[in-house]
């Protein structure tokens, strides 16, 4: 059952007075919709109060608004406002510590909820005891003397390894006589001319042959 007409007005009044500010019907409609007072209603009650002097309209541009009839509100004198103006001030500067204080709060909260839990450390602790025991396993048989590497998987560890260093000499030697037969007869700057076709040379990334062939195992010395 929508509400009768007087208590519609003293509502819509109420809120106006209430707010003290511009407001248009749609705008006191929707702020009072949880009563079930509606546009239309409020379109015309506003225009009751309006003709009685109890609100005013002002239009701007084809926005129509109301206002409070201010007469009913005190003016407050100079030191009444001086008097609010330093309350405001004090309650800025109140809001402005308790905000350092939130953020400081929401802060310590982060910092907790990034802390690991207990049940979390302890899987952790778990974890990392047996890992330590695996590694101390390894340096005890070490310790021991266990052979790691047998004689046989080092000959064919250092075999692979000579090929390889051998391809790379092959190779190595292939793109010198070639590069040597291309270039032979240009004049231009060789340097460029390899930057603009995209060859790096070992030497261009600073690698050395000559230091990975001294990485191979030495011959043992044979006594006599």
């Amino acid at each position: 059952m929508p509400p009768k007409m007087g208590s519609v007005e003293e509502t819509v009044l109420s809120y106006i007075n209430q707010q003290n500010r511009p407001l248009n019907s749609q705008m006191v409609a929707d702020a009072l919709a949880q009563h079930g007072i509606k546009k239309a209603a409020v379109q015309k009650v506003m225009d009751t109060l309006a003709a009685n002097g109890k609100i005013s309209y002002k239009d701007y541009g084809k926005q129509r608004v109301c206002l409070a009839n201010q007469s009913q509100f005190e003016i407050p004198d100079i030191d009444e406002l001086d008097a609010m103006k330093k309350e405001n001030d004090q309650l800025q500067a109140d809001v402005a510590v308790i905000r350092s204080r939130v953020s400081e709060l929401e802060a310590g909260v982060k910092s907790t909820e990034s802390n690991l839990t207990l049940e979390a450390i302890r899987e952790k602790t778990a974890k990392l005891s047996s890992e330590i025991e695996v590694m101390e396993s390894k340096v005890d048989a070490l310790r021991g003397g266990s052979v790691l590497v047998t004689p046989e998987e080092r000959l064919e560890v250092q075999g692979t390894y000579e090929h390889r260093l051998g391809l790379w000499r092959k190779r190595k030697k292939i793109y010198q006589e070639l590069w040597g037969m291309i270039t032979e007869s240009m004049t231009e700057n060789l340097k460029d001319l390899k930057e603009e076709i995209g060859i790096e040379t070992d030497e261009d990334v600073g690698c050395n042959i000559k230091d990975h062939s001294n990485l191979g195992a030495k011959k043992p010395n044979r006594g006599h």
